[in-house]
């Protein structure tokens, strides 16, 4: 008896040794397991790998889901990312398809600052086995320009431009509460509703006006939009599309499940919502319903950038 309880309190006490990098919950926050992850990502049309950019759990998590997802679905894997524009898109397959150099795509393309430490490796590996990498997010140029002037900024630009963004005109329901957030946040209000038009100037607490705090949030729908656009233009039946975005572009099952929802109401999408905490073995209630899965994190991990 006493030997068995000496047993019991050492693997108490080896357990609350442990550090884990991170741990894996499901949407209720219940401890689940990678393994699970796996299995429920292969089945998935689309998996929205929710990150924080700066964080290398997060980097080198999607890089272990990209190589096993790899090997289960038999080469019909596909990637997209954020951190690729769509004008990029030539560049992008030029160096996955092994046309070009390392050093030629950094001169071709827009590169994240943090691409070398932590999207190069996934690029590399899309390389090594010829898998399809999508450039989903509209041009940075673009969503600055809505941000300043609003959608109706877009209606002017020529008709091959365009076809770098999600359809026009736009629909952005400005009550959705990551958009309302941004909102609050800014101290603007949702005046408008669903309107992806300009509307006259209202001052708020910050100085600014309820216009701008509404084109920000217009900002985002527009990446949100076209990443989902070029997710579903990527898309052959059977075939898994792994996309990298922040979180926020995904969490709560909105941003770009909105807009995939929208155009296909019964696509088997996957979310992954990634988080830091103080103790991940005890995630924040705040963390529940966030994603599908929810990657918790130390809060004091070593950042990348």
């Amino acid at each position: 008896m006493r030997l068995a309880l000496l047993l019991l309190c050492l693997l108490v006490f080896a357990f609350r040794s442990d550090k884990p990098a991170y741990r894996l919950y499901d949407q209720k926050l219940k401890p689940t397991t990678y393994t699970r992850l796996l299995r429920q990502a292969a089945e998935a049309d689309v998996v929205l790998f929710g990150e924080l950019h700066n964080n290398p759990i997060c980097h080198w998590l999607e890089l272990q889901l990209t190589k096993d997802l790899y090997a289960e679905k038999k080469g019909a894997l596909v990637l997209g990312a954020e951190m690729f524009e769509t004008d990029n898109q030539q560049a992008l397959s030029d160096y996955v398809q092994g046309r070009t150099t390392g050093k030629e795509f950094a001169n071709q393309a827009r590169l994240w600052p943090n691409y070398d430490t932590d999207y190069q490796p996934l690029a590399n590996f899309a390389r090594e086995n010829k898998i399809p990498f999508v450039a989903t997010n509209v041009p940075r140029r673009y969503a600055s320009l809505v941000a300043r002037q609003g959608l109706a900024a877009l209606d002017t630009l020529p008709a091959d431009t365009k076809r770098q963004m999600a359809p026009l005109p736009l629909t952005v329901d400005l009550t959705l509460p990551g958009y309302k957030a941004m909102l609050d946040m800014m101290g603007g209000s949702a005046h408008g509703g669903s309107s992806g038009s300009a509307s006259s100037a209202q001052a708020n607490p910050h100085g600014g006006s309820s216009d701008q705090a509404a084109n920000f949030a217009r900002a985002q729908a527009i990446k949100d939009a076209t990443m989902a656009h070029f997710i579903l233009q990527n898309l052959k039946p059977g075939q898994t599309l792994l996309h990298l975005n922040g979180d926020y572009h995904s969490k709560n099952f909105e941003g770009i499940v909105w807009y995939l929802r929208q155009q296909r109401p019964n696509l088997k999408i996957l979310t992954l919502s990634s988080v830091e905490s103080p103790n991940p073995d005890k995630p924040a209630n705040e963390s529940r319903d966030l994603a599908n899965y929810v990657l918790a994190i130390p809060d004091d991990m070593t950042k990348t950038y």
